[in-house]
């Protein structure tokens, strides 16, 4: 800012903005060609001001508006235009009520409040321990921003991919590039995120599974871990639902969020690529007794959040969080969809993944309901009806909906795929059956339901837990980083560290890691259901054996672009197995596996195999080995033998027949790379009746 600028903005003061009654028709702040119309909801208030600032960090506001409730309010909603009002002012709401918590109203008319409805936001001026005192005023308020929402498209809409061939990669916004490695210019932003387009176009992943990207408060973590300097990374504390978190934004000062987050969606659907948000409406970063007053809390407490029936001061919490969002409440049920429909309609999203979408099911005593109306009103959202449901099918207080998650169309987080493979992979005997089930798309889980395999979300890895290189490489989680005495996280992982815990120079020790990675990669792709990667997994990414890094916005978390080289045999051999499973209709089955399904080829669409032909080892107590074949459906398209040894025997497993063809071998994790797999072109014909399989080995052969 140039000297002039400056004394323009200290000494000039800007006009005052003549007002008319406005409109309760839409919430939040909208700008038209006239000016700006605000409206807010707030059954209870007494008394309502709007603050008009300059800039995101003015000290005072340039005019302040009184709310008259005889022209000012409709029913329940309070609102005002201001002729020519334009874009890039910044706001907020003062509110007072009845002062009276035991009944659940926080009215305070010391606080300012951000609006709960802002397209735009800066939180330059946030700061969570002086906006927990009752008494502190202004000065650490977040103001939102009105915005100008016009944007030239060029004609681009959702991909909406077919969850059948989805395959997604989840990722975190400001990590993915923040790391010196990544060379983008602008690191841990939307911007940042669209120079590495290629790299996830070349992986051929379709859809990418964003850690959340709605305003969060990045101050919203416990007092052990703020004293260690750290901050919520992962973003699970949402403020602001319309808003794009202002701390991914190159700009936040000037308002563009929703275009910043609109470059970038149009250039990830340009290269064929979804986008799924990873969504937390179950919980709210003002937390419980004690935690700031934001927007809702001042504003609508009463309905909002589940209160403690005795003493409505206090907070029900089911999230783990502090607070709970009182979803199946009629007026909270409407702003929850109504924010999806508008990240779909005017944001081109494909898809949400639900943060414990349990608590979704609860009614507004907190007990559970068969028949919840807010799973179902998104379900039959008209705006909603081709976009990507996923739920996180549990709460932090005891809910577990996986496999009942109310609705046909979600699809889940399928928590029991990942123990039963990682369980399987380590070494546990007698799972086979288990194993089986996964592998072929949960069918226990939803096929009675009459739902299909891609209500099943695989997955290994997430941002909650160990990566897969951790997985292989630690027994014991090591979080003593975040600063609570190695007590968060999961304690049972399922995990094995091949034999030293953590980094090692052992050259057998890190070929058997990286075999065991390779094993988890190949289930994982060869599953039927939907596949999801954790972003880093690919190149091997370790978090040292932190598997709650939740606070870690530094290199434990980040993605270390030097390993695309120091592992590229590992990027290969992922890049190959999301090919190979593009390549096979088999591995993307609409309909579940009956072993009975008779198919062109002549054979069944899966016959299960052990070490003899036909005799799957159900049985055996100590069974480490699962065979089966897989018959083509396309005209054209391979049949598939797949051997999955995690014993510690090599074993000569002998080959079914397939009339007129022979089987070749396109992947054997046993082998070095290139040889680990191989496209069509380079595969050797298998001349013998029998393949021999080294211990620990995934291989799958191909009929030609």
């Amino acid at each position: 800012m140039n000297l002039f600028s400056k004394f323009l903005k200290e000494h000039i003061k800007p006009k005052a903005y003549v007002s008319r009654p406005g409109s309760r028709s839409p919430a939040g702040a909208q700008v038209d060609k006239n000016g700006t119309n605000f409206c807010i909801f707030s059954r209870h208030a007494t008394h309502v001001e709007l603050l008009l600032y300059d800039t995101a960090d003015s000290d005072k506001p340039f005019q302040t508006l009184v709310l008259d409730p005889e022209i000012n309010r409709t029913f329940f909603f309070w609102h005002i235009y201001l002729d020519k009002l334009p874009a890039g002012i910044h706001y907020t709401w003062r509110v007072d009520g009845p002062a009276n918590p035991s009944h659940g109203f926080h009215f305070n008319n010391k606080k300012e409040l951000l609006d709960p409805w802002a397209k735009a936001l800066t939180d330059t001026r946030w700061n969570r321990e002086l906006a927990c005192d009752p008494n502190d005023g202004n000065n650490t308020s977040m103001r939102a921003i009105t915005v100008d929402d016009n944007y030239d498209w060029k004609n681009d809409k959702p991909l909406n991919h077919p969850l059948e061939d989805t395959i997604i990669y989840e990722l975190h916004v400001g990590g993915f590039t923040r790391h010196p490695s990544s060379g983008v210019k602008h690191p841990g932003t939307f911007a940042g995120l669209i120079e590495k387009i290629p790299y996830l176009k070349e992986l051929g992943v379709t859809d990418v599974e964003l850690l959340p990207v709605m305003a969060f408060d990045e101050q919203d973590i416990p007092a052990s871990a703020a004293a260690l300097g750290l901050q919520n990374y992962w973003g699970y504390s949402t403020h602001s639902f319309h808003s794009p978190h202002p701390g991914y934004c190159v700009t936040p000062e000037q308002g563009k969020h929703l275009d910043e987050f609109r470059d970038m969606v149009k250039a990830l659907h340009k290269a064929g690529i979804g986008i799924i948000m990873d969504v937390v409406f179950n919980h709210t970063a003002e937390g419980g007794v004690g935690g700031p007053v934001i927007n809702f809390k001042g504003l609508a407490n009463e309905m909002f959040y589940h209160l403690d029936h005795k003493d409505r001061s206090k907070y029900r919490d089911y999230s783990g969080c502090g607070n709970t969002v009182n979803c199946n409440h009629p007026l909270v049920t409407r702003f929850i969809v109504n924010c999806l429909d508008d990240w779909v309609n005017n944001m081109h999203v494909d898809g949400f993944r639900f943060d414990l979408a349990s608590i979704f099911v609860r009614d507004e005593n907190g007990a559970p309901m068969h028949n919840a109306p807010l799973p179902w009103s998104i379900e039959f959202s008209r705006a909603l009806v081709n976009t990507k449901l996923i739920a996180e099918a549990w709460d932090a207080a005891g809910l577990y909906h996986v496999g009942t998650f109310p609705g046909f169309r979600w699809a889940e987080w399928n928590g029991r795929y990942r123990d039963s493979i990682r369980r399987f992979v380590k070494g546990e005997k007698g799972i086979i059956n288990d194993v089986a089930t996964c592998i072929g798309g949960s069918s226990d889980l939803y096929q009675h339901q009459g739902r299909l395999p891609i209500n099943s979300i695989n997955f290994i890895s997430c941002h909650d837990g160990f990566t897969l290189y951790d997985q292989v490489s630690y027994n014991q989680k090591h979080n003593k980083a975040n600063g609570e005495d190695n007590r968060d996280g999961h304690n049972d992982n399922h995990s094995w560290n091949c034999g030293h815990e953590g980094p090692t120079d052992n050259i057998q020790i890190e070929t058997l890691r990286r075999r065991q990675a390779k094993n988890f990669m190949a289930i994982l792709l060869l599953s039927q259901g939907v596949p999801m990667i954790l972003a880093g997994d690919e190149v091997l990414r370790t978090q040292r054996g932190n598997n709650n890094a939740y606070c870690q916005d530094n290199e434990i978390s980040w993605f270390d672009w030097t390993l695309t080289e120091k592992n590229r045999d590992m990027l290969r051999f992922v890049k190959q197995m999301i090919a190979f499973r593009k390549r096979h209709q088999s591995l993307r089955r609409h309909r579940f596996l009956s072993g009975k399904t008779i198919t062109a080829s002549g054979i069944a669409d899966v016959t299960w195999q052990g070490p003899r032909l036909d005799e799957p080892l159900w049985n055996d107590p100590d069974a480490q080995i699962l065979c089966f074949t897989l018959s083509n459906i396309e005209p054209g398209e391979a049949s598939l033998y797949v051997i999955l040894n995690m014993s510690e025997k090599s074993i000569e497993f002998p080959l079914p027949d397939i009339k007129g063809q022979h089987w070749y071998c396109a992947i054997d994790t046993a082998q070095p790379s290139p040889k680990d797999i191989l496209e069509p072109s380079d595969q050797i014909r298998i001349e013998h009746h029998s393949f021999f399989v080294k211990p620990r080995t995934v291989a799958v052969l191909e009929s030609h």
